[in-house]
């Protein structure tokens, strides 16, 4: 999720480096990719954290501070917001619906949200999933500066005050006619998944995706502002100054992006989508089907392809203080999942660089950035 393009360089995105499970003295000890993380904070990252699982093998490694001002470590465990990493969240849902036959992938939006978005019947839940509706994203003016970011970070704001900014602008394009990532389509198929089950979007991650697949330090948090747990500070740049952005109300984000999570739990959790554990062979068929084009977007996932010619699977997600990266092979063998604590930017040739580290035979160089959303 991004919130704004006018603040995009306060919005991060996240890099998450690998270190073994259980607790030991190997635990501190550096891992392979630790040279590589390191160059993730010496890019401009006040603090980055990962979780790297290969053939059995666990690294975690982290780097930085997590505290400006503070010569605190960044805790291996550390909870972060995830940003945009939670539409897979949100997509799982929906097609667990389509498995039960209760939610179909070619239903309308008018079919189960009336008169809530201008054209609703000619918008399908597909195409809000993989954002080929053509409704406006509304972070795109959701803030409009940093200053707006900061004075507005305790606002509750509820689904429909965020899909109002949206369609008070006209669309990008007739439905089904292109491809636009937008956070709005993904705050309706929140909608959408309430209205179907009678039940919040919440409750239904927690229940059918965070006990199921035991991401024991997951959580939708709500219009909570904090950041329960362990974890690094979150920043956005203002006048030149880090401003700590930490505490922020995520209903801003809502199922576009508000989950929390840590590196450990989000590798466990696309292993556990791409594995079938949480979904039937036909609606992970369905999440995989990507649009054709360039971004190869499915239904709340999408292929990254890597310079040595890996094609991973996952998402990313940025949002204020935070960014999330979290990928892995179609058959799990090979898992990472990064967070760093940017708020300048400058940091996506290192984060490429690390996940060629992780993923590519040794000497493969790195190339474009990895996308981020």
């Amino acid at each position: 999720m991004r919130l704004r393009r006018a603040v995009s360089v306060v919005l991060a995105v996240a890099v998450v480096l690998a270190v073994p499970v259980a607790a030991s003295a190997a635990d501190a000890r550096p891992g392979r990719l630790q040279p590589a993380l390191d160059a993730v904070v010496a890019a401009g990252a006040p603090g980055a954290v990962l979780e790297y699982r290969e053939s059995g093998r666990v690294e975690r490694d982290v780097s930085g501070v997590a505290e400006l001002g503070r010569n605190r470590p960044v805790p291996r465990d550390g909870r972060f917001r995830v940003g945009s990493v939670t539409k897979t969240f949100t997509s799982t849902v929906a097609l667990q619906l389509v498995g039960e036959g209760r939610l179909r992938l070619d239903d309308t939006v008018e079919r189960w949200l009336p008169g809530r978005v201008p054209n609703g019947g000619g918008i399908t839940v597909r195409q809000l999933l993989n954002h080929t509706s053509g409704i406006f994203n509304y972070t795109d003016v959701l803030f409009t500066t940093p200053e707006e970011l900061v004075a507005d970070r305790y606002k509750r704001w509820t689904p429909d005050q965020l899909v109002d900014l949206a369609v008070a602008q006209p669309p990008n394009f007739p439905p089904g006619t292109s491809w636009a990532y937008s956070n709005t389509n993904y705050v309706l198929a929140g909608m959408v998944i309430e209205k179907v089950t009678g039940r919040s979007w919440g409750s239904e991650v927690q229940r059918r995706i965070i006990g199921p697949a035991g991401l024991h330090d997951t959580s939708v948090p709500g219009n909570s502002p904090f950041v329960t747990g362990p974890h690094a500070h979150g920043y956005v740049e203002v006048g030149g100054q880090a401003v700590d952005i930490t505490t922020w109300n995520p209903s801003a984000a809502y199922s576009a992006g508000e989950i929390l999570s840590t590196t450990e739990d989000l590798n466990t959790f696309y292993r556990a989508v791409l594995s079938g554990k949480l979904l039937k062979p036909a609606q992970l068929a369905e999440m995989k089907t990507t649009v054709p084009g360039g971004l190869a977007y499915g239904l709340g996932i999408y292929q990254q392809p890597l310079p040595c010619g890996i094609t991973l699977w996952g998402h990313t997600g940025g949002i204020p203080g935070y960014g999330t990266y979290s990928f892995q092979t179609e058959d799990g063998s090979k898992r990472l999942t990064l967070s760093e604590t940017v708020y300048k930017g400058g940091t996506s040739t290192a984060v490429i660089n690390l996940f060629v580290a992780a993923f590519c035979p040794a000497g493969t160089t790195g190339g474009a950035s990895l996308r981020s959303l």
